[in-house]
C-alpha cells in the first residue's frame, strides 16, 4: 500500500472541492492549498458521496478508506504507522487505505484554540506512544458505528457481528461492505463511554511489517515538500540576514537590487522584544521580495549592506575553555545538582581504585536536507501556511500572535516534511513569513538558502563533561562523580532559571540506580549562540561522554568492557525512576548481549580489529550498538554495524528498522566530520563543504538491526538510534589502535559528538 495507489488521476483543488462538498470538509484539511500542485488521488476517490467515521477516518460507497495521519512525518514513518494503528483496530482493508497529511486541527472555543487531534509533533519520540493511548479508539470507534449500521441493516444484534478486512459478517455469513454501511454509520451518536479496543491476539497490522506510504513517491520524484508549493500571486522572499544576533543594519542602499528586473520590494525585519527565542525572528533581515527565485536571488547579492556587529562576541574556542575551567574548578559551585545518591565524599575515602577522564563535545547544526521555508497569505479573514513543521499547534501560536485571527482563521498545512532534528520546534522562519505577507498584502513563498540555513540555527551547545569514579576490591563502582558544563537549549525560552538543567542533563540517566553513590552537577555558562533540541533534548548527548567512560574503567581494570557493563547492570529488576519511569536492568542486559553476539565479541581479545559496545536508556525504550573496525595506514574503516533496540509493542518493524539505522548512519557521520565553530559569534560553516556529512566511503555497507519482540506499551524510537552509536564507534577505535599498538589517541579525541 502506497500513500496513493498505483493508478492515479490528477485532481485540480476546484475538483476536489466539488467532490467533498457536503462531507463536513473531511480531507479538505490534508490538500495542498497551491492552484498549481494538484493533488493525484485514487480514481476510487473520484465519487461524489465521502462519509466521516470519527474524525480520522473517511470512507467512500465502494468501500475506499482514508485515513488522516496527524503528525508531521519528517522521515520517521508516522505516516504509515499511525494510520496503521487506527486502520488495525478498524478492521480495514489495507490495501484500499490510502494516507492524507493532517493539517493542523484547532476549532475556535470562545477565542482559545481546541485542537481537534491532540498530539500534533512529529520527530520527538512520543508519536507512537501518545497514538497508542488515543489513535485506537479512533479505529474501533469507526469499527463500532460500522457495526451499529450493519446490525440495523441485517437484524443481527451488533455483538454477535464481526469485522475482516473493510467488511461485517453475520454468524450465518451474511457480510456487508463498509462502503455500503457508511452512510448510515456517519448518522449514528457515538456512544457515552469508550469503545473496547482489540485484544492483541486480534491484531492483523499492529506488529507486522509495511513500506513507507511516501516510498514511491520519494523514489519517483512526486513527492511534494513545502518547498514545492506555490500559489499563483505569491512573491518570492529571500533573505540576508545579521551574523550577529545582536546586531543590526549599519548601512543599506537598496537601488542597485530595485533595478533588478521583477524585485517588488526591500523590507528589514527584526526581532520582536520580550518574545522567547524560537518564537520571533532571530537575528535582523533583510528580505527581498520578487516575482520570481531568480529575481530575488540577484537581488539579494545586489544589496549594499553593512551589518554592525553586536554587543557580545565570543569564539567556540573559549567557550570551550570555559566550560573546561569550570568542570576542572573543584570549589565552583554547580549551577544545579541534578542528582546526589549516597555520599560520594565519604564513600570515596578508601577505595582500591580511582579513575578520571574529561570530554569534549563540539557544537553541531541541524542541517537539515529541507532549508527552512513557508508559504503564507494572510489577510483580513484568515492566513493559510503551507509550512515543513515538527509541531503545527507551535507554529499556530506564532501567526495567531502576528495577526490576532481568531483560532479557526487560522489554516496551517503539513506535508511531508524534509528532515526536522529539533530544528522546526522553532518557527522562526514562520514569523519571518507571516510579517512579510502582512507588509505587502500579498502571498508570500519565503525561501532560505543554504548558507543562510546554516548560520541561522539553533545549535546544539558544546559541552565539557569531567567524570571520577572509585572502584572496591572486587571491581564494583561504589562512587561516580559527573560535572558538565554547557549554554542551556532552553535559556531565554520562558524556562525558569532553576529548570535550565532539563535539557543538558536527565536526572536519571545511566548509571543512576546502578551507583549507590552518585552526583551529577551542570554548570550553567551563558553564550550569545542561539542554541535547540538536536535529535531529542541535548541531554542525549551524555550517552556519548558515559558509555566512553565506563570503557575507561574497563581499561584501567584489563578487562573485557562487556564484563564490565553487564557487573554494572547487575541482575534483572526493576528501577523505579519517578513519574511511572522504570529502569529495567534485565531488558538492558539483553540489548547489550544481543548485539555483542551478532558481533562476535567472543573474539574481542584475539581479532586484530578493534570492536566496541555501548548501550543506553531512552524514557522507556532500550538500545546498544556494537561496532568493528580496523585500520588501513591511517584510513579508519567501519567494517561492522550491529544494533538492538527494545521499544515494547512494535507498530511497523519495517519502519523501526529503518529509522534505527537511517539514525544510527547520522550518528556515525556526526561523529567522524561534523563540528560547528565561529569567531566574534559568526559561524564559519556555510555549505556541505564546511559542514561535510560522511560518504558512502566512510559509511558502512550495511547497519543490523535487531529487533526485540515485546508486549508492553510501545515507546518512541524517533532518535533511538543516536545516543550509542558514537561511542560505541568511539570505543571501537580505541581498542582498535591499542591493538595496532598505535593507540592514536588524537582519533578519539576528535569522535566528539552526542
Amino acid at each position: 500500500m502506497s500513500r496513493q495507489d498505483d493508478h492515479i488521476a490528477p485532481l485540480s483543488r476546484r475538483r476536489f472541492l466539488q467532490v467533498l462538498a457536503g462531507t463536513a470538509g473531511a480531507l479538505v484539511v490534508g490538500i495542498r492549498l497551491a492552484d498549481a500542485a494538484d493533488l493525484p488521488v485514487p480514481p476510487a476517490m473520484l465519487g461524489d458521496t465521502l462519509y466521516g467515521i470519527g474524525a480520522y477516518v473517511r470512507i467512500d460507497a465502494d468501500g475506499n478508506i482514508i485515513i488522516g495521519a496527524r503528525d508531521p512525518d519528517t522521515g520517521t514513518g508516522t505516516a504509515t504507522a499511525l494510520p496503521r494503528i487506527i486502520a488495525d483496530e478498524l478492521d480495514a482493508d489495507w490495501t484500499r487505505v490510502s494516507v492524507v497529511p493532517l493539517g493542523l486541527g484547532v476549532e475556535d472555543d470562545n477565542g482559545k484554540p481546541r485542537w481537534i487531534y491532540g498530539h500534533q509533533t512529529g520527530g520527538m519520540g512520543d508519536s507512537i506512544p501518545a497514538a497508542w493511548a488515543d489513535l485506537r479508539g479512533a479505529g474501533a470507534l469507526a469499527r463500532w458505528l460500522l457495526l451499529q449500521a450493519a446490525a440495523r441493516r441485517l437484524g443481527v444484534p451488533a455483538d454477535r457481528l464481526r469485522c475482516d478486512e473493510g467488511n461485517v459478517i453475520a454468524p450465518d455469513g451474511r457480510r456487508l461492505g463498509y462502503g455500503a454501511l457508511a452512510e448510515a454509520a456517519a448518522k449514528i451518536a457515538p456512544p457515552a463511554s469508550p469503545v473496547p479496543l482489540k485484544t492483541p491476539d486480534r491484531y492483523t497490522l499492529i506488529g507486522q511489517p509495511a513500506a513507507d506510504v511516501d516510498a514511491r513517491a520519494i523514489v519517483t520524484g512526486q513527492a511534494a515538500y513545502a518547498l514545492d508549493n506555490y500559489a499563483g500571486d505569491a512573491l518570492i522572499a529571500v533573505l540576508s540576514h545579521c551574523p550577529w544576533v545582536d546586531g543590526g543594519v549599519e548601512s543599506l542602499d537598496t537601488t542597485d537590487t530595485m533595478a533588478v528586473k521583477g524585485v517588488v520590494k526591500v523590507v528589514q525585519l527584526k526581532p520582536e522584544a520580550g518574545v522567547p527565542l524560537g518564537q520571533t525572528v532571530r537575528a535582523p533581515a533583510v528580505a527581498v521580495l520578487a516575482e520570481n527565485t531568480w529575481a530575488a536571488l540577484q537581488g539579494r547579492a545586489k544589496l549594499k549592506l553593512q551589518w554592525k556587529s553586536g554587543t557580545q562576541n565570543e569564539n567556540s574556542a573559549w567557550f570551550e575553555q570555559q566550560a573546561s575551567d569550570l568542570v576542572n574548578d573543584k570549589n565552583a559551585a554547580p549551577t544545579t545538582r541534578v542528582r546526589n545518591d549516597g555520599d560520594v565524599d565519604v564513600a570515596g575515602r578508601k577505595v582500591a581504585r580511582r579513575i578520571e577522564a574529561t570530554y569534549v563535545q563540539p557544537w553541531l547544526a541541524h542541517a537539515t536536507p529541507e532549508p527552512m521555508n513557508c508559504l503564507a497569505r494572510v489577510d483580513k479573514d484568515g492566513a493559510t501556511l503551507v509550512v515543513p513543521t515538527q509541531a503545527p499547534q507551535q507554529a499556530w501560536q506564532v501567526v495567531r500572535r502576528l495577526t490576532g485571527l481568531a483560532p479557526a482563521q487560522i489554516d496551517i498545512k503539513v506535508p511531508r516534511v524534509g528532515g526536522g532534528y529539533g530544528r522546526r520546534l522553532d518557527h522562526d522562519y514562520v514569523a519571518e513569513a507571516v510579517m512579510l505577507a502582512k507588509q505587502v498584502d500579498k502571498p508570500v513563498k519565503l525561501m532560505w538558502t543554504r548558507d543562510e540555513d546554516m548560520a541561522q540555527d539553533y545549535y546544539r551547545s558544546a559541552c565539557v563533561h569531567k567524570f571520577s569514579a572509585t572502584l572496591d576490591g572486587k571491581r564494583q563502582i561504589v562512587t561516580w562523580n559527573q560535572r558538565m558544563a554547557s549554554a542551556s537549549a532552553l535559556a531565554q525560552r520562558g524556562v525558569p532559571d532553576n529548570r535550565l538543567w532539563t535539557s543538558e542533563v536527565d536526572g536519571h540517566q545511566l548509571p543512576a540506580g546502578l551507583v549507590p553513590n552518585l552526583r551529577s552537577d551542570w554548570y550553567q555558562l551563558p553564550s550569545v549562540m542561539p542554541r535547540g533540541p538536536a535529535r531529542g533534548m541535548p541531554h542525549l548527548s551524555n550517552a556519548f561522554a558515559v558509555e566512553s567512560f565506563v570503557d575507561e574503567i574497563a581499561q584501567s581494570l584489563k578487562e573485557d568492557p562487556l564484563v564490565t557493563r553487564l557487573r554494572l547492570i547487575g541482575e534483572p529488576r526493576q528501577i523505579p525512576l519517578g513519574n511511572d519511569r522504570v529502569l529495567d536492568t534485565g531488558r538492558l542486559a539483553n540489548v547489550l548481549k544481543l548485539v555483542a553476539d551478532r558481533i562476535e565479541w567472543k573474539n574481542w581479545l584475539r581479532t586484530v580489529n578493534g570492536l566496541g559496545i555501548a548501550c543506553w536508556y531512552v524514557d522507556g525504550a532500550y538500545v546498544a550498538h556494537a561496532i568493528e573496525t580496523s585500520l588501513q595506514g591511517e584510513r579508519l574503516n567501519i567494517e561492522r554495524v550491529v544494533c538492538a533496540v527494545d521499544v515494547g509493542r512494535v507498530i511497523n518493524p519495517a519502519g523501526l528498522e529503518g529509522q534505527v539505522a537511517g539514525a544510527t548512519l547520522d550518528a556515525l557521520s556526526t561523529a567522524l566530520n561534523l563540528s560547528v565553530t565561529y569567531k566574534d559569534s559568526q559561524v564559519q560553516q556555510h555549505s556541505w563543504k564546511d559542514y561535510p556529512l560522511a560518504s558512502m566511503a566512510q559509511l558502512p555497507d550495511t547497519t543490523d538491526v535487531i529487533i526485540v519482540p515485546g508486549q508492553g506499551d510501545p515507546a518512541g524510537a524517533s532518535f533511538l538510534g543516536m545516543p550509542t552509536a558514537a561511542p560505541a564507534l568511539a570505543n571501537a577505535v580505541f581498542r582498535v589502535s591499542a591493538v595496532r599498538v598505535r593507540r592514536l589517541p588524537l582519533l578519539k579525541e576528535m569522535l566528539r559528538m552526542l
